[in-house]
């Protein structure tokens, strides 16, 4: 294997082998009542994860990276207590799986959700999109936050100045770098958020949601969840939707200009920070945040 393909599949540095023969081993110790059914993996642009459809009705689910493995007990605990809540189906962990044969982490069987990723630029309903995905964060804002986990991704915007000065940094000659710190230090000025501490998804992107017949049908990857200042969750209004439909989605969360910079902010600085990481090693990643990037510094809205 060449080394270009070799990063390609393989982003993280302390990322182990998975294969479907590892998935084999690790259902006929743990799970052997599902070892006979068929294994393949799913072809996806995320990086933390990887994914095999076990049979027409679950799937494995196997963390590729330390930072990911450790949201696979918070999703065991906590995923069933929030889907009866939820207006969509997410994928309620079936089997907890242990570390074995070789691999280094737990792991989960979950129910497979069908539908398709949005392609950006694609989306034939971005206006029923931008409602279905309002609806979904408010129902996960009114769930009972009470001894829920918080989300790394739920307080300041200045715990991320650091990391994000870093990234515009490394991205000089790649955008306009000036915009961005400007975004970025009027956002930091911002009042800081009132409201009550309260659940979110934590990264509401195209890799993290399912569509069919163009409506959202599902919302997957729950690796970020937990309590706190849900701006974050605002995101998919830049990474998501066109700005055509970014009025109905901030409509329906009624939310104000300063939440609504701060979210922008959110965005900046999330893809800010994946693109030199992923630039050279998940091409599809790498295309989002470019997008995200053009997109924020487009929107002059507030």
């Amino acid at each position: 294997m060449c080394a270009a393909a070799r990063m390609h599949n393989r982003p993280h540095d302390d990322e182990p082998a998975i294969d479907a023969a590892l998935v084999r081993r690790l259902l006929a110790d743990q799970f052997p009542q599902w070892r006979g059914l068929p294994l393949e993996r799913v072809a996806s642009a995320g990086a933390d994860n990887a994914m095999f459809r076990l049979g027409p009705e679950l799937a494995v689910r196997l963390p590729r990276v330390s930072w990911a493995a450790d949201s696979v007990a918070r999703e065991q605990q906590w995923l069933p207590r929030l889907a009866p809540h939820l207006p969509l189906p997410i994928p309620a962990p079936l089997a907890h799986g242990r570390p074995a044969a070789g691999y280094p982490w737990e792991w989960s069987v979950v129910r497979w959700l069908g539908g398709a990723n949005p392609v950006l630029g694609s989306v034939t309903a971005p206006l029923r999109l931008a409602q279905d995905l309002a609806a979904f964060v408010t129902a996960l804002r009114t769930a009972d936050p009470a001894g829920a986990p918080p989300s790394s991704r739920g307080g300041r915007l200045c715990a991320r100045d650091a990391a994000t000065r870093a990234a515009i940094g490394r991205l000089t000659g790649t955008i306009d770098t000036e915009a961005a710190t400007t975004v970025w230090d009027k956002a930091l000025r911002l009042p800081e958020p009132t409201g009550r501490p309260a659940w979110m998804h934590g990264d509401l992107s195209p890799g993290n949601v399912l569509l069919a017949d163009q409506h959202l049908s599902s919302v997957i990857d729950f690796g970020l969840m937990g309590v706190g200042d849900p701006t974050v969750d605002l995101i998919a209004a830049w990474n998501l939707l066109p700005a055509t439909a970014r009025p109905v989605f901030r409509a329906a969360l009624a939310t104000d200009d300063a939440t609504w910079e701060r979210g922008r902010a959110w965005a900046l600085s999330i893809a800010l920070i994946q693109l030199p990481y992923y630039r050279s090693t998940n091409p599809s990643l790498a295309a989002n945040s470019r997008h995200v990037i053009r997109e924020v510094l487009a929107d002059r809205s507030v």
